[in-house]
């Protein structure tokens, strides 16, 4: 039997046309983006440019090229009134689409400093809905519109380039065919296992983490004797996108905490474009996403690059790292 397209699966679910533009221009952007990933090496494309993003980071050459692909092919859509990146400080306007008012918030490459070792990356987005239209969109529209996801999804480039969406009802993954060049279905409806025994968390980073934190993965590190009494595996790969795919597929938690040093009190990942859709995803999949004591979706969003820590995955695993903060209280 022949595997669904995006297109098709999109018209199946009855998305409206406005939704389904601009997840089928994001789908044609990351072709783009694989296909110059691919020939990174061979164009000199890999190590740092001359310029910092917002949050004082030193670019990769791909974080802006990747940038620049995924707002050119948007910009070409009427159903958007703004967007919101990671590279890029302020929003970047549509003003003359007045009666627009859907907005895309992107990470373009996440995970760039995998770029010069070959190991998977990706770009994650975020379509919210405007509770009003205007020709300048403010700020605070966006951040109230956080509420609001209407479809969120990461693309991976990996050994495969696959994308996982969900449009608020279920959780597909699509595989880009290079014979056919189109994304094709490959699981609809997919289920994250409420059980697991791997956590992804940067362990380099033990001496800055809460009691909460240091609790749990003691508890997971003490094997079958332990309080758990399970082994436990320890995943990182070093880009969100790659280490929650890999949840998606056999269950786990993903934590980027907050951290007892400068810079890092809330963690190193952004509400708008990382955790917030990433918990629509994974909730979506039956699983449960916090940002240490509340649930990433309760977050109030305060400025389009605000940072928060991240928890998130298979549901049993996320509910007793919960606990541990609720005890903490």
């Amino acid at each position: 039997m022949q595997n669904k397209d995006l297109t098709g699966w999109l018209a199946e679910n009855k998305i409206e046309k406005n939704l389904s533009d601009i997840i089928e221009n994001i789908a044609f952007s990351a072709v783009k983006i694989a296909e110059i990933v691919r020939q990174a090496p061979l164009r000199e494309l890999t190590g740092y440019s001359d310029s910092q993003n917002k949050h004082g980071e030193k670019q990769k050459k791909l974080d802006i090229i990747s940038n620049d692909i995924i707002v050119e092919q948007l910009s070409k859509l009427n159903s958007i009134a703004a967007m919101v990146s990671e590279e890029m400080d302020e929003i970047i306007q549509n003003p003359h689409l007045q009666e627009a008012d859907l907005v895309v918030c992107f990470d373009p490459l996440d995970g760039s400093s995998n770029i010069d070792v070959n190991a998977t990356i990706g770009t994650i987005f975020s379509i919210l809905q405007l509770n009003e239209t205007d020709l300048h969109i403010k700020e605070s529209q966006i951040l109230k519109a956080s509420k609001n996801q209407r479809a969120a999804g990461f693309i991976l480039y990996g050994p495969a380039c696959l994308f996982v969406l969900t449009v608020g009802k279920n959780v597909a993954l699509f595989a880009f065919d290079e014979m056919s060049q189109q994304f094709l279905l490959v699981r609809n409806n997919i289920k994250i296992p409420e059980q697991s025994n791997e956590f992804a968390i940067n362990m380099s980073y033990q001496q800055f983490w809460d009691e909460a934190i240091k609790t749990y993965i003691a508890d997971c590190l003490a094997g079958e004797n332990g309080i758990r009494k399970k082994r436990f595996n320890m995943r990182w790969a070093g880009s969100m996108v790659a280490d929650v795919y890999r949840i998606f597929m056999n269950g786990g938690i993903f934590i980027y905490p907050a951290l007892k040093k400068p810079g890092s009190e809330n963690g190193k990942l952004r509400f708008l474009y990382e955790a917030n859709p990433m918990a629509m995803l994974v909730e979506n999949a039956g699983g449960k996403a916090i940002s240490s004591k509340i649930a990433i979706k309760d977050v109030v969003a305060t400025n389009l690059h605000q940072l928060v820590p991240v928890i998130l995955g298979s549901k049993e695993e996320v509910e007793i790292l919960a606990k541990l903060y609720n005890r903490a209280n």
